[in-house]
């Protein structure tokens, strides 16, 4: 498996585990304290600064599937500059 293949698997766990554990604190009440609304506020912003992650790697997977490779121009070789006249 790949290293972007691996973050990209990851992210979506990170994801999934912070919206699951936002639920949770919903479900079971505790988001009602000051301590549980702080904790479901960094879940749910963990599970964002994930999720941007995973929309720019989707957009930029898209764009390399959309766009052919471009050719790489030919090398040309640099020519040999003149030295300017020295004025005396």
């Amino acid at each position: 498996m790949s290293d972007r293949a691996f973050l990209f698997v990851f992210s979506i766990l990170v994801v999934v585990a912070s919206l699951g554990a936002a639920g949770w604190l919903l479900a079971s009440g505790q988001a009602g304290s000051v301590d549980g609304l702080f904790l479901l506020l960094t879940c749910l912003l963990i599970a964002l600064a994930f999720s941007l992650y995973l929309v720019f790697v989707i957009r930029r997977a898209m764009e390399s599937l959309a766009e052919p490779p471009a050719a790489k121009p030919k090398a040309v070789p640099a020519t040999q500059a003149k030295p300017a006249p020295v004025a005396q």
